[in-house]
This record gives structure tokens, sequence and C-alpha cells, in this order.
């Protein structure tokens, strides 16, 4: 039995900021030093053991083990989804159904502007309400890529966009989680995050357009980026405040890919915008697009969807739930306590694994993949496992970040130094409505997961509010939605954005882009998280 310690410096500023020099690091390492991703997590994870074990007296082996947690959890199911992702469309690319898939969007649109809309907003939007934990990036950033973007623009633009989905994203589990862990209404919780998000959502659109290509030739699209945004934030609002938190990205966003399709044959933008950086097509393929054709080219995306939509409702879930295999974390489950200000008494702090090899949406996009192949032309099942093995391959840097990120996170929060940085946070009164949020941030840049980030401290958030005398459910909510800002610069989001785009050992740049954009709207959640409070 070994009970946290929450202020080992005696002064809980100090303390926090202790407990932030693993963090510091990872940001000095990608920011500045412009190290690879793999090198900056394992440093900031090793930095992360010698503080846990040295200052938060922790025992060594209760260190060790809660780090290997987190990178078993990393492993699968996080890996397990990226993997089957990437594998996926680097199938549709080796089969020539790519080409058609490009094809076809550029008959719609072969504008890089709308375009990104269509994918890294809506459809990215998608994948997020289906699957979540990076699976949008992942599909996004490879499809817009494969579509001629700059790659690094395609990482930077998939980021930006995986923001207003996220907390309501693989069917509302960040909410449901949020209600669960703070024992508030759900409804409540749903109906306060679905108005922040919904203007978050008004000025995604905008966002990326500004990114891409600035003010003027962001003017020139200025009615299609507000009927997507009005589109996209007035579903979210409706169904999150009458329906519940399971269904806004998905109604959402295929409302928006319909609406966006049916005003895209009617009005059209005046200039086509290409990057200047992009090569030219020189040899391009002369493809007879009738309906047959394409829809055979979208059938792995189509039975991707729908398989990841049936993996995440009932009753199949639940049946899947139950198929999976719960283990007790050794020399960890139930060993570490967590104590007061974070509990009100001494409480066993569980650590189970849950190996979920049935109902992980990587299940659900592997059995895609192996369905997909049928219909590929002159591409076999042998061809399938060589590509397997060459995404595996390719993959291998983003893997050892993704680990390593995970394994910190696990580690901050056995060791008790997360509930320390959340503690000094929650010591700022009637200031904390404007500081709620960035506790969210925080938690989602450690786990890379809105889930998790609830996980983590959505207890806290309504304890401090109720101590404080505001709305706990406002502070809850606001873990959620402060959260989606902190997805852009995770290190487990950024690694999978490099490997889908090509641009592993880039993760140092694209950090330094998503970051200040990241910091930007987490502020705007703050002070709308603000305004809320003084109204509720």
């Amino acid at each position: 039995m070994w009970i946290q310690i929450y202020n080992p410096a005696l002064n809980i500023y100090l303390s926090a900021l202790i407990a932030s020099l693993p963090l510091m690091i990872l940001f000095y390492m990608l920011a500045i030093k412009r190290k690879s991703g793999h090198i900056s997590a394992l440093a900031s994870l090793l930095s992360a053991l010698i503080i846990a074990t040295l200052i938060w007296r922790m025992p060594p082996f209760l260190a060790i083990s809660s780090a290997l947690m987190g990178m078993i959890f990393g492993m699968f199911p996080i890996i397990w989804i990226i993997v089957t992702t990437i594998w996926l469309y680097n199938m549709t690319v080796q089969s020539g159904q790519f080409d058609i898939i490009k094809e076809s969007l550029s008959k719609i649109t072969d504008d890089r502007r709308l375009q990104a809309i269509f994918i890294a907003f809506a459809f990215g939007a998608f994948i997020e309400g289906t699957a979540g934990f990076g699976t949008p990036v992942a599909i996004t950033t490879a499809m817009l890529v494969g579509l001629g973007f700059v790659p690094i623009y395609a990482a930077k633009i998939c980021l930006l966009a995986n923001t207003a989905p996220v907390a309501f994203g693989a069917i509302g589990i960040p909410i449901i989680v949020a209600a669960d862990v703070s024992k508030t209404n759900l409804l409540n919780i749903s109906s306060i995050a679905g108005i922040q998000v919904s203007i978050i959502a008004l000025i995604v659109p905008f966002w990326l357009n500004l990114v891409m290509c600035g003010i003027k030739r962001t003017i020139e699209v200025i009615h299609f980026l507000i009927f997507a945004g009005v589109i996209y934030a007035s579903i979210v609002f409706f169904v999150s405040n009458y329906v519940g938190p399971y269904l806004p990205d998905l109604l959402a966003s295929i409302t928006t890919i319909i609406a966006l399709l049916i005003f895209t044959r009617f009005v059209k933008p005046k200039t086509i915008f290409h990057f200047p950086e992009e090569a030219k097509e020189s040899n391009k393929k002369n493809i007879n697009l009738t309906f047959p054709v394409v829809f055979k080219a979208w059938l792995p995306y189509i039975i991707l969807a729908l398989i990841v939509y049936i993996w995440s409702t009932m009753p199949t879930k639940g049946f899947l739930n139950n198929l999976d295999l719960k283990i007790p974390w050794p020399y960890l489950d139930n060993i570490i306590y967590k104590t007061s200000p974070i509990t009100p008494t001494n409480s066993p702090y569980s650590a189970i694994y849950n190996f979920s090899y049935a109902s992980s949406a990587g299940t659900a996009i592997f059995i895609a993949g192996l369905i997909s192949i049928f219909f590929m032309p002159s591409y076999s099942y042998r061809d399938a496992y060589k590509c397997f093995l060459k995404t595996l391959k390719m993959l291998i840097y983003p893997i050892i970040t993704i680990l390593s990120i995970l394994g910190l996170a696990y580690l901050m929060n056995y060791s008790g130094m997360s509930s320390t940085i959340g503690l000094a946070l929650t010591s700022t009164g009637f200031l904390f409505p404007f500081f709620s949020p960035i506790l969210g941030w925080l938690g989602v840049f450690l786990t890379g997961s809105d889930t998790s980030s609830n996980a983590l401290f959505c207890s806290l958030q309504n304890t401090t509010a109720e101590q404080l005398g505001l709305n706990p459910e406002l502070a809850v909510a606001a873990n959620s939605t402060g959260g989606v800002c902190g997805k852009m610069i995770s290190p487990q989001s950024i690694a999978v954005g490099a490997a889908a785009s090509g641009l592993i050992g880039k993760e140092g740049e694209i950090f330094r882009f998503t970051f200040k954009h990241s910091i930007l709207m987490v502020l705007l959640i703050a002070i709308i998280n603000f305004i809320m409070s003084l109204i509720l």
C-alpha cells in the first residue's frame, strides 16, 4: 500500500512546477531542439520516472509498472487502430482504387479549400463520431496527401479540424465518462458541451482556410465556409441539447456532407485554389468515372464506416464488451491509494487493463479491410499481408512515440503528479471557470484522449466547483470542451498525423505550428466558459 503525495515541495505551486518538468522537457525537445517525436517522448518519460521516484517518493516498482501499463494500453487498442487504418489506406493506394477516389473528389471540386472542408472537417467528424482515438487524423491526412495536398499542410489541417467533433467522439464516450466519473446529470453535461462545441464548430472551417491560404483566398469561399459551419454547428447544438450525447457528431457530419454535395453542385468558387508548392501532375490518369466504378472505389471506406458504426452501437457494443478481457495489472491494481483532497478518504486506485480485442475500433477496421480486399481489382490477400508488414515497418517510430507518451501519462496519473498540477489550477477561486477548460486541455495533451482526460479530472472539477459555490456541471463539461483544443498538440495525435503524411521525424515542426492554434482555441473556450459561469 502506497498513499499518493500531492504537495511534496510543501508549496502547491512549486510542486506543480516540478510535476510539469517532464512536460516542459517534452515541449523543449519538440519545439526548440526540434528532435523527433520518439526521442522527445522517451526523454520526457525518463525524467518523469526520476521525479516520481525521488520527489513524489513513489516506489520504483510501482512507477515502472504504471508506465508499462500505459505502454500496453498504447499498443492495444491505440496502435492497433492506427495500424489498421493506415493499412486500409495503403491497400486502396496499391490496388489503384485511391486514384478513382481522388478523381471523384476532384469532380465534385478541385479546389483544395473545399476538399479540406469535405474531408478534414466533415468526413473527419464522421470518423471521430464512430471511432475516435486518432482514427480520423490518420484517415483524413492520408486522403488529403493522396489527393495532392502538400504533406505538411495535410497533417496540420487535419489536426486543426479534429477539434469540434472530439467532445462527442466515439458515440459520445467522452461525455458519458465525464458524467459518470463526476456523478452529474448526463443530459445537462451534453447540453453545456454542445453549446460550447457548436461555437467552435462555427469557426473551424474559417480557421482551416486561413491557415491554408490567408484571408483573401478565404473570403473567396466564405459562403461555403458559413454554410458548412452553420449546418454542422446547428445539428450539434440541437442533438446535444434535445437528444443526448450519442449522435451529435454522426448526424452533424452526415448532414453537412450531404448539404455540401448539393450546395457545390449549384454554387462554384470563382477561382480554383491549389498550393504553389504542389507538383504538377504530368501523367494524369484518364479514368472513366461511372457510378459503379466510383462506388467500388469508395466501398472500403463505406464498409469501414458501416462496420465501425455497428461496432459502436448497442447491442453489438455490449456483446463485444463482454468478450473483452479485463486484467488486474500486476504490482499496481489497488496498491496505490488516492487521498484528500482528491478523494474524501483514502481510496484504492484500481489498475484494470481492458484487453479490448473484440470491441476495439481497430478490430472493426481490420475486418473492414479484410472484406474490402474482395472488392479490390487484381488484389489478393497475399498482397494485403505484405502491405500490413510494410505498414508496420513504416510506423515503427510513431509507435515508440505513442507508447512513451502513454507510459508518461499513466505514470503521472498513478504517481499523483497530474493531480498536483490539477490542484494548483483549482486554487484560482472565482476565476476557476476560466481555468477549468485549461485543466481539460492539459489532460488531453497528457493522454491524447478526451475520454482519458475526463476520467482523470472530472471528479476533481466537480468537487472544486461545489466547494467554490460554482456550477459543477459547467466545470465538468468544460473539462471535455477544453480538452478538444489539446488534441492537436497531443504527441500521440501528432505522431499519427506525421505517419499518415509521410513526415516521420518532422513531429517537432508540426507541434510548433499547432501549439499556437491550440492556445488560442483553449483561451476562447475559457472565455466562453467564464461568461457562462456568470449566467449559470
